[in-house]
């Protein structure tokens, strides 16, 4: 059932909770000020677009969602995938992919597929996550160091030729050495001390967001010394020459429709595909994070929903796409944030400085944002965390640095797929070397008793065999069991097959266990299974494996299946 935290939260709702709302919700939308146009700049759009973003989104996301402390907006795992789409298809492409998303993030709610979203292994979510971070630090290097890569004749980088800045990693990074000639000096030791002074900030004051502080003071300092001294360097809306760069305006666009056309959709759909899964990932981290700092509990589902809503409006009203924003929502619950009331007051108070301070923000320095931008990616990167997977399993670390690679040098999508096809690739084999086939006969005989087998002790005749299944039987296991059997013998009348520790079975279990019937029968000998729990008893039922074997040697525990043996045997 769709119910935003929202309605419920205003059912108690007071003066005193307003206020803590208040507070920091105005925080929160000084902090996302310049996240939201630094994150605009790295997805290769208009800086206003991620004001609108921030707004739109930002209220959606609070209005609609299942969490109570949730902050919605642009984040920088998006820019590498708004660049490349925008970079191939345009503003127009984006949008339309956009609401795709939106939609898909709604049915995955409505379909209660939140949950399913947190399987997505940790060492996946780590890789891309670094991955992003590289990516937004390497497009900060012509912004920092005050690059001009000309591109009035086609620059060819390996192989290709680029009239504008490209957004893979690689030729990125090649163009930009191609045009070290064209370094700024003075947009170097802008964007180095602003850097600079946003990780000292960080340490002394935590109120007060750094990046704030330091365009503020960035902006001021650039058009002094551009008036005094001359010292010229790229702002938001204007090139060092004098000639515009990016035009901020004061108001909210008005709605429009992307391009819907079956042809754009088929092409777009892997793209889409993409923005929702990132989206969904990112939000459900950022409010399992929250649900850790606050102790409450909130609704995937109806989160996932809320988002789709974010994702489908945005667009219409030239934002890109959004997510929860995990940086946002802590510094609104640090802040006092009790309910979604604190998000839409964050997207008000953005709204406001748009409408009456939105001319200003043309000035702002780009080495400043780039600055900013190459501390969020140093934040995002995730060094602890990247420590801690590296003294793990190697098999985590082969998935992480594959997902992490791909990312950087490739594309994200394709990351997720190869990271997700790696890590079901080593559960297999985990699962496999884990399984075994074991000769429990010398074991039984020799009166070696377990947990399962607490009664009196039965003789095993002998004219039987027992083999202990330790493990899924399925079609990586198979081949074990298969030569288990083969090894067994033909001495013996009955074959049980402990089953105790298999909890799961699959078609290739299936398979194993009647091709050994077949054997069995053509030798003689009765298979009867013992310990069996539900899954594999409700498969062997459905495939009607029970009736090949006969229901009369189908035993939940070892001492029925022991008796049966004797039967068999002759009482041997």
């Amino acid at each position: 059932m769709f119910k935003p935290q929202l309605i419920s939260s205003l059912k108690n709702y007071n003066a005193k909770t307003f206020l803590s709302d208040l507070i920091a919700g105005v925080i929160v939308g000084i902090v996302a000020l310049p996240l939201a146009i630094a994150f605009a700049i790295a997805s290769g759009v208009n800086p206003a677009a991620g004001l609108f973003t921030a707004i739109i989104a930002g209220f959606c996301i609070s209005a609609f969602g299942g969490s109570t402390v949730q902050i919605g907006g642009p984040t920088g795992a998006f820019a590498v995938i708004v660049y490349s789409v925008v970079s191939k298809f345009g503003l127009s492409g984006l949008a339309t992919a956009t609401v795709m998303a939106g939609i898909m993030l709604i049915l995955l709610g409505v379909f209660k597929m939140g949950g399913l979203v947190k399987f997505i292994p940790y060492t996946i979510v780590t890789g891309f996550t670094a991955g992003i971070a590289v990516t937004i630090a390497a497009g900060q290097i012509g912004d920092f160091l005050g690059l001009h890569p000309d591109f009035s004749v086609p620059m060819t980088v390996l192989g290709d030729e680029y009239t504008k800045m490209p957004g893979d990693f690689l030729p990125k990074i090649i163009v930009y050495a191609a045009s070290l000639s064209t370094i700024n000096v003075y947009s170097f030791i802008m964007a180095s001390v602003c850097l600079a002074f946003i990780f000292v900030w960080s340490k002394f004051i935590k109120k007060i967001p750094g990046s704030f502080v330091v365009l503020i003071l960035a902006t001021v300092t650039s058009i002094v010394l551009d008036k005094t001294l001359g010292l010229k360097t790229d702002t938001i809306g204007f090139f060092k020459d004098g000639t515009e760069h990016f035009v901020i305006p004061s108001s909210l666009p008005k709605p429009s429709l992307p391009d819907f056309s079956l042809s754009t959709i088929v092409t777009l759909f892997p793209t889409a595909v993409s923005i929702a899964v990132l989206a969904a990932i990112e939000s459900l981290l950022s409010a399992v994070v929250a649900d850790g700092m606050t102790g409450e509990k909130h609704d995937s589902n109806t989160e996932l929903i809320g988002q789709g809503i974010a994702n489908i409006v945005t667009p219409l009203f030239g934002g890109i796409p959004a997510t929860g924003a995990i940086a946002r929502t802590a510094t609104n619950i640090k802040n006092g944030g009790k309910t979604p009331v604190a998000g839409i007051i964050h997207a008000l108070t953005l709204l406001l400085i748009l409408l009456f301070f939105g001319k200003y923000a043309s000035y702002i320095p780009m080495a400043a944002l780039a600055a900013v931008l190459i501390n969020v990616a140093w934040n995002m990167a995730g060094f602890p965390a990247i420590r801690s997977l590296l003294k793990g399993q190697k098999s985590d670390i082969a998935v992480f640095l594959v997902t992490f690679l791909i990312t950087v040098f490739v594309d994200l999508t394709v990351a997720i797929e190869v990271g997700l096809g790696l890590a079901a690739f080593f559960f297999i084999k985990k699962m496999i070397d884990l399984s075994e086939v074991q000769n429990k006969r010398e074991a039984l005989i020799n009166g070696i008793h377990d947990a399962d087998m607490p009664e009196e002790k039965l003789d095993l005749p002998n004219g039987a065999m027992v083999y202990e299944i330790d493990g899924p039987l399925f079609f990586g296991t198979v081949r074990k069991f298969e030569v288990a059997v083969e090894k067994a013998g033909v001495d013996y009348k009955v074959l049980i097959l402990r089953m105790r520790n298999t909890i799961y079975l699959d078609a290739g279990g299936i398979r194993a266990l009647e091709q050994a019937k077949a054997a069995c029968d053509r030798k003689g000998i009765t298979i009867v299974i013992s310990g069996i729990h539900t899954q594999p008893y409700m498969l062997l039922e459905k495939t009607g494996m029970v009736e090949k074997l006969g229901k009369e040697n189908v035993y939940d525990h070892i001492s029925g299946a022991l008796k049966r043996a004797q039967e068999l045997c002759g009482g041997v």
